[in-house]
C-alpha cells in the first residue's frame, strides 16, 4: 500500500466504494482520534497537510480522506497553497494514509499535476464511466464476485436496458435478483423480467427485435403497448431515445471496421466485449444495415430528441411512431 493515493474519474460508484474500503483500514476503536474525511472547500492546504503530518494516537496509523481535493480552499496569507503538496508526496508520513479524490485530474502541465503521476509515493487511478456496450459484461462480473451467481448473458443485457448505466443502481438491482434466486446459482431472463421488469408487458430490447427484423406492425403495436404502460410518455421517450442511440452506435461502429476490411475476431479485441452471445447478437444486428443507413438512423434519433424537447408539435405518440417508421426504413 501506497503512503498517497489520488482517485479520480465520473464513475463515483468506484470511488464510493474505494472510499469505503480505505475508511476500514482502521478498526472502529482507532477511528476516533486518527480518522479524518474533510472537503477540500472547507479547508486549507496547510491544515491538510498538518493533519498528515501528525501521528497517530493508540494506533499503528491514521486515515485522512480529502474528497473534492482540487477545490482545497488557498485561504488566507500563510495559510499555504497547493504546490505545498509536492514536498509531502517527497516525503510522505510513512504512518498516514492520505486519499485524495476529484472528480478531475489536475493539469497535466502543472506542477501538482506531474508531481501526482510521476511521484513513486503516490497512487494514480481514474475512474472513467462505463460505456453502455461494457455494462451487460459488468453485470456478469459483479454477479459472480459478489453473489457467486451466474447471470446469464440475455438476462444481464435486459439488466442493463432496464437501469442504464448507473452502476450504484444497477448493482443494487443485481442483489435484488440475485436474493430472489437464493436457491439457484442462475439468473435467467425471466428472473429478471419478474423483478424489475414486471411493471410492463413489453421491453425496448423487445422493441428493438422487431424493429431490427423490419416487422412494422409489430414494431408500433409494441410502441403504443409502452406508451400505455409508461409514468410518463416523455420519461420513456427519453430512455428508448437513448437506449436506440447507444444500440445503434454499436452497430456503426462494426460496420465502420467491417467497411475497413478488419475480422470478426479483430473487431470484437477492438470494441473491448468479452460475451461472445452480447458481441454476436451486436454482430447479428449489425447484419441487418448498411453503413449507408447510419446517417438516416441517427438523424432520426435526433429529430426525435429535438422533438421530446418542444422542438415540434407532435404529441409523444406521433414522435415514437415516426421514430420507429424512420429507423426501420
Amino acid at each position: 500500500m501506497k503512503p498517497v493515493y489520488y482517485l479520480c474519474g465520473e464513475e463515483e460508484f468506484y470511488l464510493d466504494q474505494l472510499l469505503e474500503k480505505f475508511s476500514s483500514v482502521l478498526q472502529p476503536h482507532e477511528k476516533d482520534f486518527n480518522f479524518d474525511l474533510l472537503y477540500g472547500q472547507d479547508i486549507t492546504p496547510a491544515k491538510a497537510l498538518a493533519i498528515a503530518r501528525s501521528f497517530p494516537m493508540m494506533a499503528e496509523r491514521r486515515v485522512l480522506i480529502i474528497r473534492n481535493f482540487l477545490q482545497t480552499a488557498k485561504g488566507a496569507a500563510g495559510e499555504g497553497d497547493m504546490n505545498d503538496f509536492l514536498a509531502y508526496f517527497e516525503k510522505p508520513n510513512p504512518s498516514c494514509l492520505l486519499v485524495l479524490f476529484d472528480p478531475s485530474k489536475p493539469a497535466g502541465n502543472t506542477k501538482l499535476g506531474k508531481a501526482i503521476k510521476k511521484s513513486s509515493s503516490v497512487g494514480f487511478y481514474e475512474f472513467e464511466s462505463l460505456p453502455d456496450y461494457l455494462i451487460p459484461d459488468w453485470v456478469i462480473q459483479w454477479g459472480t464476485a459478489h453473489h457467486k451467481k451466474n447471470i446469464e448473458a440475455p438476462a444481464a443485457q435486459l439488466l442493463a436496458q432496464f437501469v442504464g448505466n448507473n452502476l450504484q443502481l444497477l448493482s443494487t438491482e443485481i442483489d435484488k435478483v440475485c436474493t430472489f434466486v437464493d436457491t439457484s446459482e442462475t439468473v435467467t431472463e425471466a428472473d429478471v423480467k419478474k423483478i424489475i421488469g414486471s411493471y410492463r408487458e413489453y421491453t425496448a430490447i423487445e422493441l428493438k427485435e422487431a424493429i431490427i427484423s423490419r416487422n412494422l406492425e409489430k414494431s408500433l403495436y409494441i410502441s403504443e403497448q409502452m406508451l400505455q404502460h409508461s409514468k410518463s410518455d416523455t420519461g420513456e421517450l427519453i430512455r428508448l431515445v437513448g437506449f436506440f442511440y447507444s444500440v445503434f452506435v454499436n452497430i456503426w461502429q462494426i460496420l465502420r471496421l467491417i467497411e475497413q476490411r478488419r475480422s470478426k475476431s479483430e473487431i470484437r479485441q477492438q470494441l473491448g466485449i468479452n460475451s461472445s452471445w452480447y458481441f454476436d447478437k451486436l454482430w447479428s444486428d449489425a447484419a441487418k444495415f448498411r453503413y449507408a443507413d447510419m446517417p438516416r438512423v441517427f438523424e432520426a434519433l435526433l429529430d426525435a430528441d429535438r422533438s421530446i424537447k418542444g422542438f415540434s408539435t407532435l404529441d409523444s405518440t406521433s414522435i415514437l411512431f415516426l421514430l420507429v417508421k424512420r429507423l426501420i426504413g
